[in-house]
């Protein structure tokens, strides 16, 4: 008996879709990473709000026998809020894809290789939204927003106001050095709240090979787990993100940073339909989220290395 379309989706939902998302996960380094040790599920909610902490308290300090302490209290507490972003990949078999692949294993073939085509679109959208400009106003907010210096406004709050809000920036810098890095690495340091990963292009990350002696080439056991060639810099892995921008590094304090997504829109298949006007059948791959970010102080870039 030939496949119906709820065998199908059936199919497609057990069998393919979660190997389709194990590799859009896969496939993005710094994604990856994000969805390892930082997604955060949320069950609602008008918009993604992450309480941010920008002041210590000023009524504390040394104080001796009987004075007067001071109980006034200040301002320490803000709050970023993000909107809800969406995304999408479509799977669709017109009637006439289906006559041509008519038996049953036929459909499934051909069915996998739809899942292939929107996991690679899903894979594309959200590496791309991991690093946007904010320039396309559905997307998530991405590191070229999160770690910026004036003249921007992330999560509702300014970094042109703000100073605590700005990320650690050198736009000027051109050739790679390890001053350079180490530069910026410090500019995002306090302590030993440090770093915990830093990505660029593959243009870079080989000019960071060239500038290292065969003896100090190490690797992240960890990211190597994941398929993905790494050296490290003060200890933390520095890996390839092929949609990482052209002339990127950036030194990323993971610790602060939360790829958010609803826990009903995490990847959620939507099984095939018929529409009315349309001899064909549509299924559809959905995630809704944001990416959060609760202390830009501690992001950091250099982004116009290309020598």
């Amino acid at each position: 008996m030939a496949l119906t379309y709820n065998q199908l989706s059936a199919i497609t939902e057990k069998k393919f879709i979660p190997k389709a998302v194990d590799n859009i996960f896969s496939s993005n380094a710094l994604l990856q990473r994000q969805l390892k040790k930082n997604l955060l599920k949320l069950d609602g909610g008008d918009s993604i709000i992450q309480p941010v902490i920008y002041a210590k308290t000023s009524a504390g300090g040394w104080y001796s026998g009987y004075d007067t302490l001071d109980t006034d209290d200040n301002e320490q507490i803000t709050a970023a809020e993000l909107q809800w972003k969406q995304a999408y990949a479509n799977i669709s078999i017109s009637r006439l894809e289906e006559l041509k692949n008519s038996g049953d294993s036929a459909k499934i073939n051909l069915v996998k290789t739809k899942v292939q085509i929107a996991e690679k679109t899903l894979k594309d959208t959200l590496g791309t939204g991991l690093y946007s400009a904010g320039t396309t106003a559905k997307s998530i907010s991405g590191l070229r927003v999160i770690v910026t210096g004036t003249g921007t406004t992330y999560a509702g709050i300014s970094k042109t106001t703000y100073s605590w809000w700005r990320g650690q920036v050198d736009s000027t810098t051109t050739t790679l050095l390890i001053t350079v890095m180490q530069g910026i690495w410090g500019d995002c340091s306090i302590d030993s709240d440090r770093p915990t990963v830093v990505v660029g292009t593959q243009d870079n990350y080989d000019r960071y090979y060239a500038l290292l002696q065969p003896q100090q080439r190490f690797m992240d056991s960890e990211t190597a787990k994941g398929g993905f060639s790494n050296l490290l810099f003060n200890g933390v892995p520095f890996i390839v993100d092929s949609h990482c921008p052209t002339g990127y590094i950036y030194f990323l304090n993971e610790n602060y940073l939360n790829l958010t997504v609803h826990q009903d829109e995490n990847f959620r298949f939507e099984p095939f339909q018929k529409p009315t006007r349309q001899n064909a059948a549509t299924a559809k791959i959905y995630w809704a989220g944001n990416f959060m970010c609760s202390n830009c102080r501690m992001q950091g870039v250099l982004s116009a290395i290309t020598a």
